[in-house]
């Protein structure tokens, strides 16, 4: 019959081949309908393990030597033989057993004189045809697309507050701009006596508070930094620069404040590092974030050291020649600069090494700043086309290095 499972005889007249009991009864496990295999007169031949669990609903838990009319379709028998001595090879009919109702259809295959018997209980036959318990793929599509339109726009209402908020970042960082460039310019003229002699404890009184200051106008030039990398704004202005003089110029503005901590700083530039395009401002910020970082984590009595050198940055590409051949091409002199800052602190957990150079990290909770330092550097240094990574270890120090490549165009 057209859609059902049709069992094959046991035995072909033709070449006296016969298919293994286990072997047929293996394949019937394998569907997912109830089917039952008797002789004609209602002896169960084979029951796949579906049909098991239905007859154990019937409360016929023992299937060997059940029989088809006597235990399970009883009344009906009569009727089945009826419709099949009339000539009907299929008989479909409405049975119940333990307070189950079920449909049967019977199916005589002549040939072997079998019935194959397919139950079906009124519960899945309700379930597969309840149009409330089947989505189409219409409906599956449609709920997607709802889902998807949800998703865009929660991200683009997270995208307006972040907007936001870079927004006020600028707006109040230009606010404190021009007040603390006054503070600081009246500091440094009580310090240089313009205003009268001062005596010692107001000398102190005074370096603090500049010093305070000077803190509070790093922090309004990195929010002003992160609100240009947030909105795309940043632009950078290459130009011919020495980099010797742009690390210098640094190195002699940061003295000052580690010697008040009590922590020597070392500059040491190779001589040799011809001048190459990049944005003066943006190169001496990134290094003044690392000065700084390594600054609040190295205590009285440690060292940073600053070094700049020639370096040779061999890029990998898709097709890699050989290492011999690269050596024999390699260009004779240096691409890149490489520029590191190097401290004695307590060191960075390598699980920490990623996630430092991402927006408002803090890992020691103990120590002032916002968490930007690092991202911002990290942002402006790729903008340089250059990369940037931590080398550290627990209770080891740090030593924080990035690569400028030399070909800016």
């Amino acid at each position: 019959m057209s859609g059902r499972i049709a069992v094959p005889p046991l035995s072909d007249e033709r070449n006296r081949t016969v298919l293994p009991m286990g072997y047929v009864r293996g394949l019937l496990d394998k569907v997912e309908k109830a089917l039952l295999v008797a002789e004609r007169n209602g002896d169960l031949l084979l029951v796949n393990s579906r049909a098991k669990q239905l007859l154990g609903s019937y409360g016929l838990s023992e299937t060997p030597g059940l029989n088809l009319f006597g235990d399970v379709l009883l009344a009906e028998a009569k009727q089945i033989f009826a419709q099949i001595e009339s000539g009907a090879h299929e008989v479909e009919l409405q049975i119940e057993r333990g307070g189950i109702k079920s449909t049967a259809q019977i199916q005589w295959m002549p040939e072997p004189d079998w019935l194959v018997v397919e139950l079906e209980s009124k519960s899945e036959t309700q379930q597969a045809q309840d149009p409330a318990t089947q989505l189409t793929i219409q409906e599956l599509l449609q709920e997607r697309e709802i889902t998807y339109r949800n998703l865009l726009a929660a991200y683009l209402k997270l995208q307006e507050v972040n907007r936001q908020k870079t927004v006020f970042l600028a707006s109040a960082a230009h606010e404190l701009k021009t007040p603390l460039a006054v503070i600081k310019g009246y500091y440094d003229l009580l310090l240089a006596g313009s205003l009268g002699r001062l005596t010692d404890k107001q000398q102190d009184i005074l370096e603090e508070s500049k010093d305070s200051c000077e803190r509070l106008v790093r922090l309004v030039s990195m929010f002003l930094n992160y609100s240009a990398l947030e909105s795309g704004k940043l632009v950078l202005q290459l130009r011919e620069n020495d980099l010797r003089d742009c690390l210098e110029e640094l190195s002699k503005r940061w003295t000052e404040a580690f010697q008040r901590k009590g922590v020597r700083l070392e500059v040491n530039i190779d001589p040799s590092i011809a001048t190459f395009r990049f944005d003066y401002q943006k190169v001496q910020q990134a290094a003044a974030n690392l000065l700084d970082n390594s600054l609040k984590h190295t205590p009285a009595g440690g060292s940073v050291t600053l070094h700049a050198a020639p370096h040779f940055w061999e890029r990998r590409v898709a097709a890699m020649a050989p290492a011999e051949e690269r050596r024999r091409f390699r260009l004779p002199r240096p691409n890149s600069v490489e520029v590191s800052v190097a401290d004695s602190g307590p060191g960075i957990a390598a699980e920490h090494h990623q996630e430092i150079f991402e927006d408002f990290v803090r890992v020691d909770r103990n120590t002032s700043g916002m968490g930007l330092g690092l991202a911002i550097a990290k942002r402006l240094i790729q903008a340089h086309r250059g990369k940037i990574w931590v080398e550290s270890e627990s209770r080891s120090g740090s030593r924080f290095t990035f690569l400028l490549p030399m070909d800016q165009g």
